[in-house]
């Protein structure tokens, strides 16, 4: 896990993304991440892992204020989603729950990104490990996301 927050940092070094690091007790929510980070709950993007009925993972991408309406990216990929359980989150990104960072592309994950989480001019979220987060730029987490971008919050 330590890797994957490591792995996240290169990245950003590789692109001269310019970040801020948190370091912070243990958070499993996100009103505990905004809460140690010092930021409006809206500004976090929420990263999760949706299995699908057909097989494999995708990565959704919601602010944090947010909640994923499941019809539309079912919709959109022909196929049943659910939540991925905490073992396949762990298998599938080397990552616990709560702290996937959101690069799918990092895990050969199909990107989902809702336009919430561009409403801010920075977003923060966890790199990886429980007790690392980071706020970029709205501009160069797209930059480095390659997301699908699809309104599908509520």
């Amino acid at each position: 896990m330590k890797d994957e927050a490591d792995r996240i940092l290169q990245l950003f070094r590789d692109n001269n993304v310019a970040y801020q690091l948190y370091e912070h007790p243990p958070v499993y929510t996100s009103e505990e991440a905004a809460k140690v980070r010092g930021v409006e709950l809206k500004t976090g993007c929420k990263s999760m892992v949706l299995k699908k009925k057909s097989g494999g993972f995708v990565l959704a991408n919601v602010a944090a204020d947010r909640k994923i309406d499941f019809k539309v990216l079912e919709a959109c990929l022909c196929t049943k989603l659910a939540f991925a359980s905490k073992e396949e989150v762990l298998k599938a990104t080397n990552c616990e729950s709560g702290s996937v960072p959101p690069f799918g592309k990092l895990f050969g994950m199909q990107t989902f990104l809702d336009p919430s989480v561009l409403e801010n001019e920075f977003v923060n979220f966890n790199i990886g490990l429980l007790t690392r987060s980071v706020k970029i730029s709205r501009d160069d987490l797209v930059r480095l996301m390659e997301p699908t971008i699809l309104k599908f919050a509520k």
